[in-house]
């Protein structure tokens, strides 16, 4: 446990210096956050101001799913298709423009905003096209889980489990390869039986280092509020949000940068610039490194 945490450490510190080197690349999952918002705006006002989300749902709740009119499920999962779509498309085109400008500094080379963007637009037909697979994939597992009860969720929160790992390294490929969704799915895929350490501590790691960063704002706001002033307690709220924005801004940014980094020394066998061979190799089974490089 400790020499995972050890080694997320490691890849959160390589990572972090390809982020100090260009900054800028916070832009992107800020401007990604900021879109997304939009999109749960565009999608929320109307169908909750028609009334149609709570009509579906009460009729959900007092009846059997196949009681349900089916032009009430073809609408409902129509709009919740045309959801999932245009959100994995916004999270898809920033990230790409992350991975891009990752690369690009890795290689020795010096990104800009401008570049990143421009790197996520000319791949704008194989984004579009994983974003369709992703909202399909999204749509079938939110059927799975509510048509199948207690069972049909615990399939579904597997299958979404599995779906994520593997397709951890879909941005670079779509970044480097610009393959189609499917073989960028089957390219992931089999970069996975190649670096699945790695994945899995850069997947799961990320996640419970910045579980243990976002704690303290909560002991502070802990604090203020048992002094019992609110001179104390505004201040503490919007100290914690603003310190969780950040937060989350920067664990989007260092999982991308980490998963071009996992990428390049996969695929060219290539040590990414600021990282180390021993840093990547880590975290591999004696047999993967064996079968990847021909070597111990």
């Amino acid at each position: 446990m400790f020499e995972k945490i050890s080694y997320t450490w490691q890849v959160m510190g390589a990572s972090w210096d390809v982020l100090k080197k260009d900054k800028e690349l916070l832009i992107f999952p800020l401007l990604s956050t900021l879109a997304l918002s939009l999109v749960v705006a565009s999608f929320a006002v109307p169908l909750f101001s028609s009334n149609f989300i709570t009509n579906y749902a009460s009729t959900m709740s007092e009846a059997e799913g196949d009681s349900v009119s089916t032009a009430s499920q073809v609408v409902f999962y129509f709009f919740l298709f045309l959801f999932y779509f245009v959100n994995y498309f916004v999270i898809t085109f920033f990230n790409t423009a992350i991975a891009a400008s990752a690369i690009k500094r890795m290689g020795g080379g010096d990104p800009t905003v401008k570049f990143g963007l421009s790197a996520a637009s000319n791949r704008l037909p194989q984004i579009v096209g994983w974003a369709l697979l992703a909202a399909t994939v999204g749509v079938i597992l939110q059927l799975i889980e509510q048509y199948s009860e207690k069972i049909g969720q615990i399939v579904a929160s597997l299958l979404g489990m599995a779906w994520s790992v593997t397709t951890f390294l879909v941005v670079p490929i779509l970044v480097v390869e610009r393959k189609g969704p499917i073989d960028t799915f089957k390219r992931s895929a089999s970069l996975l039986k190649k670096t699945w350490g790695e994945q899995l501590v850069g997947h799961f790691g990320f996640g419970f280092i910045f579980f243990l960063l976002s704690l303290p704002p909560i002991a502070l706001v802990i604090l203020a509020a048992l002094s019992g002033e609110m001179v104390l307690i505004a201040p503490a709220i919007v100290i914690a949000v603003c310190y969780w924005i950040v937060l989350a801004l920067v664990q989007a940014t260092l999982k991308t940068i980490f998963q071009a980094a996992v990428y390049v020394y996969a695929t060219r066998d290539t040590v990414p610039e600021g990282w180390n061979s021993d840093m990547l190799q880590s975290a591999m089974t004696q047999k993967q490194k064996r079968g990847l490089f021909g070597r111990k």
